[in-house]
């Protein structure tokens, strides 16, 4: 199932993008902990459940990580550092789970773009959540590619106290 609750079918396009990266980052605590902060923060702005949550915080992890839709996250900071990237994020930013995490969130934009970016964060940040964002961003190499669809939600711990933001998406079209 994808974000918007249809079926898809991202395999032939994920099949085509082999991304190195460190073995298992959804096994990692700190990413199993990020992926619940995901979960939750979704089920609690959308009514909804973004993955199934049965069985442990780790098999969850990795349900989430495998997905066939992307999940991106960045923190707070003033130029936040993506957070969370599944294997559908790192394979379409071309990059593995070190460098995503170690990449401005602004990098994911071509400048051009980047005022309509900072206007939807803006709108997420006094909305919860947004479920209709369509924009162009850009991979690590250069390549250009418009996401349709997007859901974006503030992440709130248990204390409700706000700690980033994240999408998720299911399509996206490659740009010239």
């Amino acid at each position: 199932m994808s974000p918007t609750g249809e079926s898809l079918d991202c395999g032939d396009v994920l099949g085509e993008i082999h991304v190195a990266t460190s073995p298992e980052p959804w096994s990692r605590p700190d990413w199993v902990a990020h992926a619940g902060l995901l979960l939750d923060s979704f089920s609690q702005r959308l009514g909804r459940e973004l993955v199934a949550r049965e069985g442990s915080a780790v098999a969850q992890a990795e349900r989430l990580y495998r997905a066939p839709f992307v999940v991106v996250s960045h923190g707070t900071d003033d130029d936040p550092l993506l957070s969370y990237g599944n294997a559908a994020a790192l394979a379409l930013w071309e990059m593995d789970a070190d460098l995503l995490t170690r990449t401005p969130s602004r990098l994911t934009a071509e400048p051009m773009h980047r005022g309509e970016r900072a206007r939807l964060l803006e709108r997420t940040r006094s909305d919860g959540f947004v479920d209709d964002y369509t924009g162009v961003r850009i991979s690590r190499t250069g390549r250009r590619f418009r996401i349709e669809r997007a859901v974006v939600w503030n992440l709130t711990d248990a204390r409700e106290i706000h700690r980033g933001q994240a999408a998720t998406f299911d399509k996206w079209t490659p740009l010239g």
